[in-house]
């Protein structure tokens, strides 16, 4: 069932969702259930699974020259999402990347995808290479998220690479694309991120996903800016709680986002982290609780893999 459905079918009533990891190369899939199952109890009606590009890491040589290997910490996306609707008979999200595929490596992937009965996708650029500094694309592959949307509405139309397929499927994918409260990191100021979000909907987007954020007004200006420039999708709000007290240096460095003050306050008054985790539980539920009484179609959390603090929000709001 399509994400847009289920809000569709919710009439109003806001839902909870939530986002996790694939496990660590070598890792058993029941690491993932682990996590998973006590929020179940919240009827999640779909969950999103990440999508991690390769990364760099260096092996120094007894000569002491380095060699350059490319490795996939967290593969397993496409296979997560089958079991995840097998086991738990709920409908899962892939997040679909530009970094490290080319054009081809999307198209199969999106192809496995319909294959397994799997109605959405979330397409992003995906995140910078570590230890590279800016985006790089794959030879063959897409600089932006615009242009992989593009190749996945084509293949909603039946349009592969290969012109000269006869008869092709069509793919069905309800597809979802990212939005940034606090504007793209890349983007020169607000107005040009909302211009280019606003293409990627006319492009074919059918609802957008916020980055996290923590303060909501930001969410809420987010909203009637979007909609001031016709922008008419559900837009669902991503929330994390907050975890550690290293978080509210290392949350901005990573996503480009701001800690409110009142927030950051509480945060380096913490004693220890079990002191800020609670923090974080108290302030994800005052968000979640406020952003429900606006009409969010769902609560859309980013767990990092981590449920505890999670079941502690959505046991409160839900």
């Amino acid at each position: 069932m399509k994400v847009i459905d289920y809000f569709k079918e919710a009439k109003g009533n806001t839902l909870f969702t939530f986002e996790v990891l694939p496990p660590l190369k070598g890792q058993n899939i029941q690491t993932l259930f682990d996590h998973i199952d006590p929020l179940m109890e919240f009827k999640p009606p779909f969950i999103d699974v990440t999508y991690h590009r390769e990364e760099y890491s260096y092996k120094k040589h007894a000569s002491g020259l380095l060699e350059r290997k490319t490795v996939r910490k967290r593969p397993g996306t496409v296979g997560m999402c089958a079991a995840i609707k097998n086991h738990y008979k709920v409908d899962a999200v892939p997040h679909i990347i530009c970094g490290g595929f080319t054009k081809e490596e999307t198209e199969n992937a999106l192809i496995d995808l319909n294959f397994l009965g799997i109605d959405n996708v979330l397409v992003l650029q995906g995140d910078v290479r570590k230890p590279d500094r800016d985006f790089i694309p794959e030879k063959e592959g897409h600089v932006y998220a615009s242009e992989l949307l593009g190749q996945a509405v084509d293949m909603n139309k039946g349009i592969y690479l290969d012109d000269e397929i006869e008869n092709a499927m069509s793919s069905n994918f309800c597809i979802g694309v990212a939005g940034y409260p606090e504007k793209h990191v890349t983007a020169p100021n607000m107005e040009t991120d909302l211009r280019y979000l606003k293409n990627k909907v006319e492009g074919g987007a059918d609802y957008i996903v916020t980055q996290m954020f923590f303060d909501n007004q930001k969410y809420f200006d987010f909203v009637h800016a979007c909609r001031d420039i016709g922008i008419t999708v559900p837009i669902i709000p991503g929330l994390k709680p907050i975890t550690t007290k290293k978080q509210v240096t290392l949350l901005p460095q990573l996503f480009h986002i701001d800690i409110p003050e009142a927030l950051s306050i509480e945060l380096e008054n913490c004693k220890d982290n079990d002191a800020a985790r609670q923090i974080g539980i108290e302030w994800a539920i005052e968000q979640s609780k406020e952003l429900t009484k606006f009409g969010v179609p769902t609560l859309h959390y980013y767990s990092m893999g981590k449920s505890v603090s999670l079941f502690e929000v959505a046991k409160a709001v839900f």
